[in-house]
């Protein structure tokens, strides 16, 4: 029988950048009340503007009423204040740096926040669930719950088991999933989890290709997208991603698999170290304006 997720109505999440604010607007346009928690007042109040103005692209296109908009603008809560604003959440997810001690720390500390009912959840797109649920007192109540960018846009969940998470937990989330009106799919714990373990090797070959000069980036990317029917070529996927992000993942990967598959290009180290990481750079395979 399918777990009922009808009791949470109230989540955190934590980290108000891209990944997090996509997240919370996700919850909100639900119908639930969201804390939206940063380290600054300022980067918790930049990610409601953020969902703002998001709400604003889709009252133009008709979907919803300018009212609407208010009405889950009002759902969210910006804050820095996790102990008396998380102390009764029923949810928690976790959307900041992708670095594991930064990770681990965050759940150490709303481990003790949140309610005993609570379930603690990272949307990390490769590192251990395991890992991360070790610090807190309820790993069997800890899973990965990775969105993909945008999440307002992207319909998929992969949902990630951990060691000791519960498949009571697990449903639970399932029947979340499916109310928020995404497609969830579960994957026990190995790095990267589905999307990313297939990804990265696929972006690493085109830089690979684009370094031995086989074809140039328009080329590369107008091939993969009329010949794979990707929607996104390798280039432009990867300057809308970050080039550090898939680096950093690239890199995790390879130690944990030491497999030459997912060693990372040069080409992408170098475009790192010379700050050229994309969209949010203004330049990364293409320049932005």
């Amino acid at each position: 029988m399918t777990a009922d997720s009808s009791w949470i109505k109230k989540v955190v999440v934590v980290g108000a950048g891209q990944m997090g604010s996509g997240i919370a607007q996700v919850f909100a346009q639900a119908g639930y009340e969201v804390i939206l928690s940063d380290i600054t007042e300022e980067l918790a109040n930049k990610g409601k503007e953020r969902i703002s103005k998001g709400l604003d692209r889709i009252v133009k296109k008709g979907k919803i009423t300018e009212e609407q908009k208010n009405e889950i603008l009002s759902r969210i809560h910006p804050t820095v204040d996790l102990e008396n604003n998380a102390k009764d959440a029923d949810l928690l997810i976790e959307a900041i740096i992708e670095k594991m001690e930064a990770k681990k720390d965050l759940f150490k500390k709303v481990d003790k926040i949140l309610p005993e009912r609570a379930i603690l959840a990272s949307n990390t797109s490769s590192l251990s669930i395991t890992e991360m649920a070790s610090v807190t007192s309820r790993p069997e109540k800890f899973l990965g719950a990775h969105f993909f960018n945008p999440p307002p846009v992207m319909k998929l969940i992969e949902f990630i088991k951990g060691y000791q998470t519960s498949q009571e937990t697990l449903d639970i989330m399932l029947d979340l999933g499916k109310r928020l009106g995404k497609t969830p799919v579960v994957a026990v714990e190995a790095p990267g989890f589905i999307v990313n373990r297939l990804l990265m090797p696929f972006l690493n070959e085109a830089y690979f290709a684009l370094q031995e000069g086989i074809a140039s980036v328009e080329e590369i990317d107008t091939a993969v997208k009329l010949g794979l029917n990707h929607p996104m070529g390798p280039f432009e996927l990867s300057d809308f991603i970050g080039l550090d992000t898939i680096l950093y993942i690239a890199e995790y990967l390879f130690n944990e698999f030491g497999e030459d598959k997912y060693r990372p290009c040069p080409l992408l180290r170098k475009m790192v170290r010379a700050g050229k990481l994309g969209r949010k750079t203004g330049e990364g395979f293409y320049k932005y304006n």
